[in-house]
């Protein structure tokens, strides 16, 4: 029985005007960021956080994101090429055979730089408007998920991050890629960290007076790591010098942040205080 797989291509690109291009990429990107903005303004009046430091905190998270997520590519995945060619880790630029430069966007950000940017911009922004740093990590990781979610959106839609051959039928041809029926990576981390974003805002909006003190940070990275490090298991090699590897590079730089995420859910529950029945707190 001739199975009907999903066919998949779609132009990357949505349009290009006098040699700037707008990608589904970048429109995801923005439009996951604007919607955990959204989400954490409501957090913000719900804590009675001035909508001020909202502000800020954008700034520094969006900085820290792209940075960390530009610079953990370029080192984490090619770091030889691009010290050859360090105006390409700064700017959305690439060198043509020819010597010159051509603008191309950047090829290439890396979840897990982003995530490690991400923290020490809320470790500065922390630092500058004297908010806990605890309370501060646990918001952004009720939405970080989602933008997670969206993130992978954006690579389905540049057709990258592709899985193994399957034959399952829900199974994806990337048609710019190869005539192969694959598994939808992209779609299963999407899922995953949507999953993820409903736990951890259910939580949020029903226990938010028991839960603190990192909590929903570390439970929000050690799922988002944990999901990322098995579903890694169907993904082709993004590189050529994993394909000796038992692990892969995006399994082995998931081991830390697991780590680290399950010693702040430790943490958190060990500092709650649950109050109970006949007990003041």
């Amino acid at each position: 029985m001739e199975l009907n797989f999903i066919r998949w291509d779609i132009n990357p690109e949505i349009v290009n005007i006098l040699g700037f291009s707008l990608r589904y990429y970048g429109v995801f990107f923005g439009g996951g960021l604007l919607l955990c903005h959204s989400i954490l303004k409501w957090i913000f009046k719900n804590e009675k956080i001035p909508l001020e430091k909202l502000d800020t905190l954008t700034i520094y998270g969006v900085v820290g994101i792209f940075v960390g997520a530009r610079l953990g590519h370029c080192l984490f995945y090619d770091p030889s090429y691009y010290f050859s060619h360090p105006l390409e880790m700064l700017f959305p630029i690439q060198q043509t055979e020819t010597g010159s430069y051509e603008f191309t966007g950047y090829l290439g950000l890396a979840s897990h730089g982003g995530a490690a940017g991400l923290i020490i911009a809320l470790i500065l922004y922390s630092r500058k408007t004297h908010e806990s740093i605890l309370n501060t990590v646990d918001l952004i990781g009720i939405v970080a998920p989602l933008g997670g979610c969206f993130i992978r959106l954006g690579n389905l839609m540049n057709s990258e991050i592709i899985g193994f051959p399957t034959n399952v039928p829900w199974a994806f041809i990337f048609v710019r890629e190869d005539n192969l029926p694959r598994h939808p990576a992209q779609l299963y981390e999407a899922t995953a960290y949507l999953f993820i974003f409903a736990l951890t805002f259910y939580l949020y909006k029903t226990n938010r007076p028991r839960l603190h003190n990192g909590l929903f940070f570390g439970l929000s990275l050690s799922l988002i790591f944990i999901a990322r490090f098995f579903i890694e298991f169907l993904k082709e090699r993004q590189v050529a010098f994993e394909e000796t590897m038992l692990f892969d590079m995006g399994q082995l730089l998931s081991i830390p942040f697991i780590v680290v995420g399950i010693g702040f859910v430790v943490y958190g529950w060990k500092k709650t205080t649950i109050p109970r029945k006949g007990v003041r707190t």
